[in-house]
């Protein structure tokens, strides 16, 4: 198909109102562009690739939100917003040029047929995998396949001199939002989320229900690094914090409807003190949430300055299976915050933003972020101040500490030394760890990463090219031996363990934790209200 016509196609797949007036001799124009560039140009072109780019420009040019996503992007993305993909039920790593099964997913069909952490798949459908420089992609595009299909693996495993060969039903698989839920002590318990998406207001009601059995009367919910999802799931997560028909968020465009979205229904935690956790990536629905019980004095918010991404995108499907996401509202937080920061210097300085909050200070002081009158807002229940102007603004803000991130530190985890270290660490040592510590809670009141294990991380990290400083080190090993130890409760025994052993340094949890232990600290900004 020549590009002028896939570029009308796309234009009329956007909207057909748009191909009137004005934009009828535009999009003719831009058509005509696209022919003779594919008819006459000097050179043999890519028809599709140029096409996309150009989709991709125009889009850039809006503002920071709308976007192009070709097919496989899309079918990426609903994966992880549907909450579920259909494959053979495993988390691998590629470590040196093989396919290392971290974890066979539980009651997942590879965990059915006997697939165990440190299994190393060589061969998949008798054709070799490993060795040929194999790709995190290619892995996925070779064990993903319909719900009901059949795939042959070969694998080697540790202390067997034979490739075990294994036939996997391929099934549903569901691809987890929330990451942890616990109880940090008889009466506090605690929720990560890490996205938005159809599964997790099931995920989300199950750990609720679960943490109030084991006691809990206080939450801290937390949405740093939770970049956001289905505004939907948004507002239903919201209800469930809110009572009566409290407002939650409302969005307003020039070109469609304006709406107000509100509680309906009883939630899970309608009382009860709330703590929420967020930083610099929790974004969109993260903001929606946070940014509604701050209004509505349901909770105390705790950390950083969060994303500002406040712009409402609506999908439009391309006739080859594409899609555009174009923006066509706003957020706005019920006090009428708009949510979204500015990007009216353009999109290089928008998406330095975060670096910017860096240099400029933010990250370590609250001092260095000013907002004018004009940004200040009154919250509806104790008429409390809070800003607008872009992302919300916590109640506590929690400096981040950078002091430990040396040079030695980023140069471990950016090249992948560190994770491909402890993931070997724990394959030689599964069986005695495994031995030595029946559960979690004895692993975490027991273990403590050994200097000889740091050493052999050292070690390792000096084989791989990276030159070891002693200074560096002296300013990060604490932080390195947690980071060591998460991990590995990671490998034996699940992503949750992973924060319930982090978290215990991490100083926006610690205060979050201090707030709900400590009345008159919760009480300095909410007072006894009944919601």
């Amino acid at each position: 198909m020549r590009i002028y016509r896939y570029m009308v196609f796309a234009f009329l797949a956007i909207a057909p109102q748009v191909l009137q007036g004005q934009w009828n001799v535009e999009a003719i124009k831009l058509a005509q562009v696209m022919e003779k560039v594919s008819t006459f140009y000097v050179d043999s072109i890519d028809e599709s690739d140029v096409a996309e780019r150009t989709i991709v420009r125009m889009l850039h040019e809006l503002d920071p939100h709308s976007s192009y996503l070709s097919k496989e992007e899309l079918e990426e993305l609903n994966e992880q917003l549907e909450g579920e993909f259909e494959g053979i039920g495993v988390s691998f790593n590629v470590l040196e040029d093989t396919i290392y099964i971290i974890r066979a997913i539980s009651g997942g069909p590879s965990e059915r047929v006997g697939i165990m952490a440190g299994d190393r798949i060589v061969k998949v459908e008798g054709k070799p995998v490993a060795g040929i420089g194999i790709t995190t992609r290619e892995v996925q595009g070779l064990l993903k396949g319909e719900k009901g299909s059949t795939v042959k693996v070969s694998v080697k495993r540790r202390n067997s001199h034979e490739l075990l060969d294994f036939s996997i039903t391929r099934d549903k698989i569901p691809v987890n939002s929330l990451d942890a839920a616990y109880m940090v002590n008889n009466k506090i318990g605690y929720v990560k989320l890490a996205r938005f998406s159809h599964t997790t207001i099931d995920e989300f009601e199950r750990a609720m229900k679960s943490l109030k059995q084991q006691g809990m009367e206080d939450l801290i919910l937390d949405l740093s690094g939770n970049g956001g999802g289905w505004l939907p799931v948004a507002v239903e997560l919201s209800d469930h914090f809110l009572s009566g028909n409290k407002e939650i968020v409302r969005t307003e465009g020039s070109k469609v409807p304006d709406r107000k979205y509100q509680a309906r229904r009883s939630g899970l935690f309608e009382k009860g003190n709330l703590v929420v956790m967020i930083d610099g990536n929790s974004a969109s629905a993260s903001e929606i949430v946070s940014g509604a019980i701050q209004d509505w004095d349901r909770g105390v918010i705790v950390g950083r300055r969060s994303f500002g991404k406040g712009l409402v995108q609506q999908p439009f499907m391309l006739n080859d299976g594409s899609l555009i996401r174009l923006t066509v509202a706003r957020y706005y937080t019920p006090t009428g915050r708009l949510i979204q920061k500015s990007y009216e210097n353009g999109y290089e300085e928008y998406a330095l933003d975060l670096i910017n909050r860096y240099n400029q200070g933010e990250l370590s002081s609250a001092d260095s972020i000013v907002f004018p009158e004009s940004q200040q807002y009154r919250t509806l229940t104790l008429n409390r101040t809070v800003y607008g102007g872009g992302g919300i603004m916590p109640d506590y803000f929690v400096s981040l500490d950078t002091t430990i991130y040396t040079d030695y530190y980023r140069s471990l985890i950016s090249n992948g030394i560190f994770n491909r270290f402890v993931l070997q660490y724990v394959d030689d040592h599964r069986k005695a760890l495994q031995k030595e510590y029946i559960d979690f809670k004895s692993f975490n009141l027991g273990y403590k990463a050994s200097d000889k294990a740091l050493d052999k991380l050292i070690s390792f990290a000096t084989s791989e090219g990276l030159e070891f400083s002693e200074a560096d080190w002296g300013v990060s090993e604490a932080h390195i031996s947690l980071l060591f130890k998460s991990y590995m409760a990671r490998d034996l025994f699940g992503m949750e363990y992973f924060f319930e052993v982090y978290n215990s340094t991490d100083e926006v949890y610690i205060k979050a934790v201090e707030i709900l232990e400590t009345p008159s600290l919760l009480h300095q900004k909410l007072a006894k209200v009944d919601y």
